[in-house]
């Protein structure tokens, strides 16, 4: 597995990808989740420019999975994490996460995800992330949840995370 940044020729790659990680959601409930429809290349550009994506390629060349991440309120905050099913269970989210705390010039990784799914919330708590309580939300945080629940997402637990990073 080979990880790399992303090209503007390859956005549209992620929606593909968004699409296939989505699906497990139906199985579990959450349908509206599995049929969001993922953000258009165009809005993915804003990562190349302002942020960072990251994808996972596979021996074959496709593309495995894909990480999103922008600076917030001084961490890294970590958009997306999206792995396609058929390479699931692998450690490439992992990997990727990992790859992002090694090369981040900031003190820490931020998330925002949903509590009580499996590779969710308890996931990235195996990942070294912690919950954050609702006074260390940052401004920046705050308004991403705000955007979230406005979404729809919070019809599901939702809570913020923080990985801190070594100096």
């Amino acid at each position: 597995m080979r990880i790399r940044a992303v090209t503007r020729d390859e956005l549209p790659l992620l929606a593909e990808l968004e699409r296939a990680a989505g699906a497990p959601f139906a199985a579990i409930g959450m349908p509206e989740i599995a049929e969001d429809e993922p953000p258009a290349p165009e809005e993915l550009a804003h990562y190349l420019e302002r942020g960072v994506a990251l994808l996972a390629e596979a021996p074959d060349g496709t593309v495995a999975a894909y990480l999103l991440a922008e600076p917030v309120d001084g961490a890294l905050h970590i958009e997306q994490v999206s792995v396609h099913p058929d390479h699931a269970r692998r450690g490439i989210g992992r990997a990727l996460i990992e790859h992002l705390a090694e090369t981040a010039d900031a003190p820490a990784l931020t998330l925002t995800t949903f509590t009580e799914v499996p590779w969710n919330a308890p996931y990235y708590a195996r990942c070294g992330f912690r919950p954050l309580a609702e006074e260390e939300l940052t401004p920046g945080l705050r308004e991403i949840r705000r955007k979230e629940a406005e979404h729809g997402l919070d019809r599901w637990p939702r809570l913020c995370m923080r990985r801190d990073l070594r100096p």
